[in-house]
């Protein structure tokens, strides 16, 4: 028998500065540099819908380094 009962708590997603996605316990305050995306609910609820919408992995500074040196090389 497992001890693992089911995870009954109730997430929501947060973003940070750089675009990255993680979740939260819907009852405790943000981590510093953390705010709402806008979605909660069951954790595979809220996993599912960070696999839909951070469909780049790469930091937001990452993105824009490399969208400037592709610009300067045209």
């Amino acid at each position: 028998m497992s001890d693992e009962r089911e995870d009954t708590t109730v997430y929501k997603v947060v973003v940070n500065h750089e675009e990255q996605y993680s979740i939260w316990p819907a009852d405790r305050e943000n981590a510093l540099g953390w705010k709402d995306a806008g979605k909660q609910g069951l954790k595979a609820e809220c996993l599912a819908y960070i696999k839909e919408v951070w469909t780049d992995m790469r930091p937001l500074s990452l993105r824009k380094k490399m969208e400037e040196m592709a610009s300067k090389k045209n």
